[in-house]
């Protein structure tokens, strides 16, 4: 399945080891699911990691080489606006141009969609119970 993570399941995976996203982590590591990102989904989540969780720049180098190295990434086109949030609609843009199969979120405004196009939405709890 292709899936594309939203940054709070990214932030969720490295700022807490061992927790449900790190699962979610590693079923992308272990072949079980095929990760779509993009360079605005891991820029969003460098500017989150160094902000809120005062990540240096060594560990967000090698945060963003982990991503490109383990995800398929793709270079979105065109634009987006069906959420309020900037930032959610570039999940979309990434679901859409990587032609995902779901989305995790623990976004309520995303969550709340469903599904966007032929591209499935879950919570994360969905998406390990799947």
């Amino acid at each position: 399945m292709r899936v594309v993570f939203d940054t709070n399941i990214f932030v969720s995976a490295f700022v807490f080891p061992r927790s449900r996203a790190d699962a979610a982590i590693r079923r992308v590591l272990d072949g079980v699911d095929e990760l779509i990102i993009s360079r605005p989904i891991i820029d969003e989540l460098l500017t989150v990691l160094a902000r809120k969780f005062a990540r240096d720049a060594n560990e967000l180098g090698r945060v963003a080489l982990f991503l490109t190295d383990v995800g398929d990434v793709v270079r979105p086109r065109g634009r987006i606006t069906i959420l309020s949030d900037e930032a959610d609609n570039r999940i979309l843009e990434c679901a859409r141009t990587g032609h995902a199969d779901l989305i995790v979120t623990g976004d309520r405004a995303m969550l709340a969609l469903g599904h966007y196009r032929d591209i499935e939405i879950k919570s994360l709890r969905e998406y390990l119970a799947s």
